[in-house]
């Protein structure tokens, strides 16, 4: 019966989501709750444009190189002439060496400092939010306890809060990274060859709408990972204090209790490798 009326849930939540947008005073409150953290917020995205527009860079040393090579490869130059051009391909192909370790360097080093504003933000978005639950949960009357499940409560301090903190780090730096990349590549191609960047730009939308079709799905299948994790904590949470085990003990049945948490879990193992799948075909 318990799991019947959790499936319940779960439709009436998935119904709910369908036709929904993001609203804009749930952009006002998450704007509202990073505000403190705006100047590590600008100095992530500074640091993720920067890395982006240093990856291009190997890709332009490495032509330079092959055209160097190639230059010298296939010259016809003898005696004095071709030991200059000797000369002067090796001193550029060092140049383009140090300026490659360079730029990995570089490129490292901005990855610590992107991990190190994420972190930042992301740990204090957290400590924020399970701060603000508590408090909101804190005030509630007691009729909010007595219809509302602990482990559910319990689930949104600890598992919940993680989810909205990485929509806020990894998802905005990805959308920023995936942005500037697209920008720098067309730059390139444009400059390279103009006719295959239009032909590009032809196919583009029919990978624009399976993906925006798969990220509704994604977005679904995560809500009901999150209220089968709830679930699934509200159950432990329950059986394994003393009270709930003497009920179990005596009036219920192991079998019954192992069954149910097994179908929950197993879903939310479903979800998890869908919700891999779908990433990996998103990226």
């Amino acid at each position: 019966m318990q799991t019947h009326r959790t499936m319940m849930g779960f439709r009436r939540d998935q119904s709910a989501l369908r036709g929904k947008r993001i609203e804009r005073q749930l952009l006002r409150r998450v704007a509202a709750m990073a505000k403190p953290y705006r100047l590590l917020i600008v100095g992530f995205l500074v640091a993720v444009i920067a890395d982006n527009f240093l990856g291009i860079v190997p890709a332009l040393l490495f032509r330079a190189l092959l055209d160097d090579l190639t230059k010298f490869s296939s010259s016809h130059l003898t005696g004095s002439a071709l030991s200059d051009l000797k000369a002067s391909t090796a001193h550029s192909i060092l140049v383009l060496t140090l300026i490659l370790v360079a730029v990995a360097l570089g490129d490292a080093l901005l990855g610590l400092v992107q991990r190190w504003f994420s972190a930042r933000i992301g740990e204090g978005l957290i400590y924020e939010m399970r701060v603000r639950l508590f408090d909101h949960v804190q005030r509630m009357p007691i009729s909010f306890f007595t219809r509302t499940q602990t482990g559910a409560l319990n689930s949104r301090l600890n598992n919940d809060v993680i989810g909205a903190q990485q929509a806020v780090t990894n998802t905005l730096g990805t959308v920023v990274s995936n942005f500037i990349n697209i920008v720098i590549t067309l730059i390139v191609m444009l400059q390279l060859e103009w006719r295959l960047t239009l032909l590009t730009l032809v196919v583009l939308p029919f990978f624009i709408f399976p993906a925006r079709r798969i990220g509704r799905h994604l977005q679904v299948i995560t809500r009901e990972g999150f209220q089968l994790n709830a679930s699934m904590n509200n159950t432990i949470i329950e059986r394994f204090n003393v009270a709930g085990a003497l009920v179990v003990k005596l009036f219920g049945k192991h079998d019954r209790e192992s069954d149910q948490f097994s179908e929950r879990a197993g879903r939310v193992r479903d979800i998890g490798v869908q919700s891999a799948m779908y990433s990996t075909v998103l990226v």
